[in-house]
């Protein structure tokens, strides 16, 4: 006699009218809920240690996710289970915090917590432009990190720095503008958006978040490396002389008429 294994059945995404404490609700690995950002198929809940990107918020993770095991389709288990409004959040508590499945108007925004851009899933105040993605609003103002034995309070750069906007973090080594939190005893600062990494699973799995920038950069490069190819192509076909003619006027912008007498 054979065994199989027996699936839950879906349910739908039940969420509760507002969430006072950042915290995401329980669930059981293996549980399945249909929502409604991929109607067509269940999501199940599983864990896989390496990179995804989210396809609710558009942002990295590891770990815990919901995935449709048949599409590919990843989201957070917090971009999952987000619920419809948040009320007295840590990180904004004046107003009411709207749940919103897609980025608002033609400007592109700034999550408030780490400075990244919200393209996708994000909680909007409607009294004031605060925005934040929903793995930030996991966050609290005082946090215990594994990576520092204090807990750790969130602050605005300049509040700490007497004006300066920038410094260096202990996780990345790296300086930049953001919200941070810091440790002011021991003089320990940790970026906001690197203390995400701590949220979304990337520092557990030692997952790095790709640089788009150098990405951008590198197919940039190879672009310019394969018009230069065909122009090198070209120089060879029309003559040395007028090529090097045409290679001074691409380096110094220039453009001259080659004129034959």
């Amino acid at each position: 006699m054979c065994s199989r294994a027996v699936k839950k059945s879906p349910k739908f995404i039940t969420r509760s009218p507002s969430m006072d404490l950042p915290a995401t609700p329980k669930t059981n690995l293996g549980e399945q809920i249909l929502h409604f950002s991929h109607p067509q198929h269940p999501l199940v809940q599983v864990s896989y240690p390496y990179l995804f990107t989210c396809m609710g918020c558009k942002e990295y993770g590891a770990g815990k996710r919901f995935r449709c095991q048949i599409c590919g389709f990843d989201l957070h288990d917090f971009c999952a289970l987000a619920p419809p409004s948040l009320h007295n959040h840590p990180l904004h508590h004046k107003h009411q915090l709207v749940f919103f499945p897609k980025p608002g108007g033609f400007l592109r925004s700034k999550c408030d917590v780490c400075g990244k851009p919200a393209k996708g899933f994000a909680f909007r105040c409607s009294s004031c432009s605060f925005e934040m993605h929903p793995c930030c609003a996991m966050m609290s103002r005082e946090m215990k990190f594994s990576t520092h034995q204090h807990p750790l309070t969130l602050s605005p750069p300049t509040a700490i720095m007497g004006g300066d906007s920038s410094f260096a973090c202990e996780v990345c080594q790296r300086k930049r503008s953001g919200q941070v939190y810091c440790c002011m005893a021991c003089g320990y600062y940790l970026h906001a958006v690197c203390a995400k990494d701590m949220i979304n699973g990337l520092h557990v799995h030692g997952i790095r978040p790709p640089e788009k920038s150098n990405m951008l950069g590198a197919a940039a490069k190879l672009a310019t490396q394969a018009i230069f190819g065909i122009i090198g192509d070209l120089i060879e076909g029309i003559g040395e002389g007028i090529g090097e003619a045409i290679i001074d006027d691409l380096g110094t912008g220039r453009s001259k008429s080659i004129r034959t007498k």
